[in-house]
């Protein structure tokens, strides 16, 4: 790799990094990250659908945390099943809406999101263009900061219409 490719490689994974961050948790241009999203919900707000057979706002955060998960684990080869929770994808939520279950899924969202965030920084930036899993490391990264931003709006959306 020339040093000119090695210094975009760079560029590319802090560029990376802020995307990860700016739909999570830090200071974005567009309006509420995820994290700003379901911050202020009570448990039984988080319980509520917006509709029959919709998915409500803590079953978005656990799901959330599923496919920053599965990123994770595609990006380092990790086997599966080592999730937290038994399943896939969507998961029933809540077992019981307390307050202390919807804040440990709440932290295993912000667990998720740092396990993920550190594998992303510790990538060799020559790593983003190989692929994982079948799909091209830098794609799949770009892919989980959009699918945090796509669910941070619907977290928004749900907040109004089950107060």
């Amino acid at each position: 790799m020339t040093a000119r490719a090695t210094r975009a490689a760079t560029g590319e994974l802090a560029t990376l990094l802020a995307l990860l961050d700016e739909a999570y948790d830090r200071r974005a241009w567009h309006g509420p990250t995820l994290r700003g999203a379901l911050r202020g919900i009570s448990a039984a707000q988080a319980a509520r659908r917006p509709g029959p057979g919709r998915h409500n706002a803590w079953e978005l955060a656990v799901h959330c945390a599923y496919w920053k998960y599965a990123v994770r684990r595609r990006l380092t080869g990790e086997r599966r099943g080592s999730f937290p929770l038994e399943g896939s994808n969507w998961f029933a939520r809540p077992v019981v809406a307390t307050e202390k279950a919807w804040k440990e899924d709440l932290d295993l969202l912000a667990r998720e999101h740092r396990l993920l965030r550190a594998v992303v920084a510790a990538l060799p930036a020559s790593a983003l263009d190989g692929s994982a899993a079948g799909r091209r490391r830098a794609h799949m990264i770009r892919g989980i900061a959009a699918h945090d931003l796509y669910h941070a709006g619907q977290v928004s959306l749900t907040k109004r219409v089950v107060r």
